[in-house]
């Protein structure tokens, strides 16, 4: 009987405490709605205001016609900070791009190895310059150099013998590995358009090709990586003499990147079958452009034809986005 009457005595007295709390809302709603819109207002927080953003970035807005080319030379250019394409001239044609190729051993050996790993040069790298008559770093036999040296030898001179030593010591001399990571690689970035069968370019066959436009996407990723584009901006580099290695000392075949003002790389390119090529870059004015030249008949002419197709781009206006069109 006693427990019953406490739980009556519980039950009575949660009621009265819902009771008042329904009370206490009820009267707080009640003067809330008829509480004046000027006392309301101000027990109202202001939002926070808002701060101004910068002012949309000015675009490189083509207004002219750009510079004729032969229908046999693929031009691709493109505005990087906006990725307006200004100029495209068989800019998706897959062909061949020659030593233009080394931009991908290059980054698969930045992406695979570790720049202190030392690179021995063996006698097949030597031996691929003498019978394929390939560009050199002039390499010797037995020395060892570590891999950031060594991609300097890659790049600058376009050592077609350091391009085989690298693929050698990052596969345990199996360069065709070498070769596939590319080809890997490369589906990964969407190159639809390109094909490796070797890690320098230097090739008679057309199943080694790629296109203005999916170069450009390849140097692009390559460029954001700080050693890769330190190197392709340099005009000279020496290797001191050591126990491991001779001395050396390599000068960047882009002759542009000290006869053209905001030149910053990347790579040059030959062969018989995809003539003269070029893969550039180059900021002026808070604008950087990068873009790709191949099989221009001479070397002359093929750095005659970017410095013009630069200089036509970066005179093109700057607009407002409304009223680039």
């Amino acid at each position: 009987m006693k427990r019953k009457q406490n739980r009556l005595y519980t039950t009575l007295v949660i009621t009265l405490i819902v009771c008042c709390a329904l009370l206490v809302a009820l009267i707080g709603y009640t003067v809330y709605l008829f509480l004046p819109s000027s006392q309301m207002e101000a027990q109202t927080p202001l939002p926070i205001t808002p701060t101004s953003s910068s002012p949309p970035k000015p675009v490189l807005t083509v207004k002219t016609a750009p510079p004729k080319q032969d229908d046999t030379v693929s031009t691709y250019l493109v505005d990087m900070d906006t990725g307006n394409v200004l100029e495209n001239h068989n800019g998706t044609k897959p062909m061949p791009m020659a030593s233009t190729t080394k931009i991908m051993t290059a980054l698969i050996a930045l992406q695979t190895g570790d720049l202190n790993q030392l690179i021995p040069v063996h006698q097949d790298a030597y031996d691929h310059v003498i019978e394929m008559g390939s560009s050199s770093a002039q390499l010797q036999v037995g020395d060892t150099l570590t891999l950031k040296d060594m991609l300097y030898g890659l790049m600058l001179p376009s050592g077609g013998d350091a391009a085989i030593a690298i693929a050698d010591a990052l596969t345990d001399g199996h360069p065709q590995i070498f070769v596939e990571r590319m080809n890997q690689f490369a589906r990964r970035l969407h190159m639809f358009h390109t094909n490796y069968e070797n890690v320098d370019g230097l090739t008679t066959s057309r199943t080694h090709y790629s296109s203005g436009a999916d170069i450009i996407t390849l140097t692009e990723y390559a460029m954001k990586n700080p050693v890769f584009r330190e190197i392709v901006q340099t005009p000279k580099y020496t290797v001191p003499a050591t126990e491991h290695n001779h001395a050396y000392a390599w000068v960047n075949t882009n002759k542009l990147l000290t006869s053209y003002t905001g030149m910053t790389g990347v790579k040059t390119g030959h062969t018989d079958v995809a003539g003269w090529c070029l893969v550039f870059s180059a900021k002026r004015n808070g604008h950087t452009l990068m873009g790709v030249i191949l099989n221009s008949p001479t070397e002359e002419g093929r750095d005659a034809s970017v410095r013009e197709l630069l200089d036509w781009a970066f005179s093109q206006p700057s607009l407002p986005p409304s009223q680039a069109a």
